[in-house]
């Protein structure tokens, strides 16, 4: 059912203000409505800037935070339960956030740090790995920089000569043209060092004079030079200076190291720090509330929408607040568009997303959920109609309903959809005798939906084809008796009558129409039954379509309703897709079980591990497959063929003040510590 709504019209301090929207927080049993114009107030000036950019920097550090936990629990096998969400906060624990938001500053500034401290080091390490790499080649080299400095006549160059180049390399230097007793060189000189994965390390000598040619020489053997000058940072050789930087590198992945853990520690304050920011969301909407209020210099006035059966709480609320506070509850005006506020027991609240992924319905409609939910299953069990998969139905969607229990939560309701229609599927099966797609009991009541025909007005059709448009008729009647249940709520006695009560009886004669038409039902008094109520129906609505309209308008209006049988015969084929699910799920199930038997009962070990492998690979797939089906197409006979005879919708759901969490379940007032 939907609540009634009563409407709250307030004024007060404005020095109040925060203290009475925190009022109406704790009850959750207010929704804040945009207040019309009043001459002398002004919708006063909101100041959020600050709240903002605190609210970013909140969710920027527990980015930073998350990330770093799931790093560090990825390298360390280390536990982060504490990155759930949906925890527990009792409301005073939740207000007391205001106190402790020094505490929450401290985090968000530390984790920051820590996030630039690991940008830096990364930087680090990626620059020493780079310089690693370009000194490995020289990692055993310790010729002293003071023996490679060049001299006034001579110079000295360091560096990798590749292994395919060295033999001509070494040949070329082998020719060299030296002159006089001082054995000075006209080319160069060179003394192979070491060597490495690339190839020799030498340090060349040459005249600075044939600088050119050495040059040339070292450019056709593809000499590459040592990379940094020498004795740079005061090194004494390459060899020092490689030792350094890989001891360097240890000392950053220490630091690396120490980062992350100090980061995985801060880690665990991520309730703390989501609790923080949907108090700031909060406060948020607090000032946001500022939009929709009215003020004089001192005064505040307010309007929002309270269920009816939280009016008492809601003025106890008021009163404990302050003294100086006027408030009065009156009925929503015809204007007004009160929001929608869903009371139905577990079991039909299950049902509610379903409906509201269509449209929610208007405060001042019938809320279709009981009747739906019933349909739904209904049609959901018709499809799987069978014993083993109703019972994995039930059994799987009771189970993850169980754990779930202490929350609302859209997987939670379509968990327990699945296992309603389970118990619907589990009495199609035992009708249809079908188990995994298999005859096991010793009867069967209804028809064989693969094998048994029946003649329709002389037409060959499948049974339970039939049976399927029989249902539908079924589900069509039911939209209509809804229809005048509506009318009827809001005094169109006329309309309730005339739009709902007579279509229900035509539809009432088209069922028992097409039981006299079948003839295995044997009842053919049924046809002259049906047709009667149906033909009378349909003039009556023919004659009264446009009641309380012009003679044009009724005429107009009577030929679209007798128009109008075409759609509606249109809609009861619909239902065919019923039958079309529930046939294509049962002749999968039966080709997996016959084959999986088969193999099983073989006698081979081997073949029968695989026809068990068949039997839960096979069903698996096409319990999936059928529920996929069925969760769509039963939604769209509900959307279109069943809510298309009465549902307005076009309605808001009841969010009252302060009653959205993104990351934690905010206990009731009364639950508090």
């Amino acid at each position: 059912m939907i609540a009634k709504m009563q409407k709250l019209h307030l004024a007060a301090m404005l020095s109040d203000k925060d203290g009475i929207l925190d009022a109406l927080q704790k009850t959750r049993a207010a929704e804040v409505k945009k207040h019309g114009e009043e001459e002398g107030t002004a919708i006063p000036v909101k100041d959020d800037a600050a709240l903002l950019l605190r609210a970013a920097e909140t969710e920027n550090a527990l980015q930073l935070l998350t990330k770093a936990a799931e790093d560090y629990a990825r390298d360390h096998a280390a536990k982060t339960d504490f990155l759930k969400d949906g925890f527990d906060v009792s409301y005073s624990g939740f207000m007391q956030m205001k106190e402790k938001s020094g505490e929450a500053e401290e985090i968000i500034a530390r984790a920051k740090a820590l996030s630039e401290e690991k940008a830096a080091l990364a930087a680090e390490g990626y620059s020493l790995a780079r310089e690693e790499k370009a000194l490995l080649p020289y990692a055993d080299i310790d010729l002293p920089f003071a023996d490679a400095e060049s001299t006034k006549r001579t110079g000295f160059s360091l560096g990798v000569i590749p292994a395919a180049k060295e033999e001509d390399f070494q040949a070329a230097i082998a020719a060299a043209e030296y002159v006089g007793a001082a054995a000075e060189y006209v080319g160069a000189a060179a003394e192979k060092l070491g060597k490495c994965e690339t190839g020799g390390v030498y340090l060349i000598a040459y005249l600075k004079s044939e600088k050119n040619k050495a040059d040339e020489l070292l450019g056709a053997s593809c000499f590459s030079a040592y990379p940094y000058e020498y004795g740079e940072k005061g090194f004494a050789s390459a060899k020092a200076r490689y030792e350094n930087t890989v001891a360097e590198i240890s000392g950053n992945k220490q630091a690396q190291e120490k980062n992350a853990a100090e980061f995985f520690a801060l880690s665990e304050k991520i309730p703390f720090l989501k609790t923080y920011s949907d108090y700031l969301s909060y406060l948020l909407e607090k000032e946001n509330v500022t939009d929709d209020i009215r003020a004089t210099e001192r005064v505040f006035l307010l309007e929002a929408y309270v269920p009816e059966e939280s009016v008492s709480e809601v003025k106890t609320a008021l009163v404990n607040t302050t003294g100086a506070c006027y408030y009065e509850f009156t009925e929503p005006d015809e204007e007004d568009n009160p929001p929608t506020l869903l009371i139905n027991n577990k079991a039909v609240r299950n049902f509610e997303d379903i409906t509201n992924m269509y449209s929610v319905p208007s405060s001042r409609e019938f809320d279709p959920n009981t009747v739906m939910g019933f349909f739904y299953s209904l049609f959901m069990g018709f499809i799987i109609g069978d014993m083993g998969y109703g019972l994995i139905m039930m059994l799987g969607g009771g189970l993850i309903w169980w754990k779930n229990r202490a929350r609302e939560s859209g997987f939670k309701r379509l968990s327990a959809v699945f296992a309603m229609g389970g118990v619907f599927a589990v009495v199609w099966g035992v009708l249809f005798n079908s188990l995994l797609g298999l005859q096991v009991l010793p009867f069967t009541v209804m028809p064989d939906m693969q094998k048994d025909m029946w003649s329709l007005a002389g037409i060959s059709v499948p049974s339970v084809l039939v049976i399927s448009m029989e249902i539908g008729i079924a589900q069509i009647f039911t939209g209509y008796i809804c229809r005048a249940v509506q009318c009827f709520r809001r005094g169109d006695v006329p309309g309730g009558i005339f739009d709902g009560i007579v279509w229900a009886f035509f539809s009432l004669g088209a069922f028992l129409a097409v039981i006299g038409f079948v003839e295995e039902s044997n009842l053919p008094v049924l046809k002259s039954v049906g047709g009667i109520t149906a033909g009378v129906s349909l003039a009556i609505a023919m004659l009264t379509a446009g009641h309380g309209q012009k003679f044009f308008a009724r005429f107009t209006k009577g030929f679209g309703a007798a128009y109008g049988v075409i759609n509606y015969a249109s809609d009861v084929l619909s239902y065919a897709r019923l039958y079309g699910l529930l046939l294509s799920g049962a002749v999968i199930a039966n080709i997996v079980s016959t084959y999986a038997m088969g193999f099983i009962t073989g006698g081979n070990v081997i073949v029968a591990v695989l026809g068990v492998m068949l039997m839960v690979a096979g069903h698996a797939f096409n319990l999936a497959m059928s529920l996929l089906g069925a969760y769509i197409h039963d939604a769209r006979l509900q959307y279109v063929e069943f809510f298309g005879k009465f549902y307005e919708g076009e309605g808001e759901l009841f969010t009252p003040l302060g009653s959205s969490q993104k990351y934690v379940y905010l206990l009731p007032a009364e639950a508090a510590a």
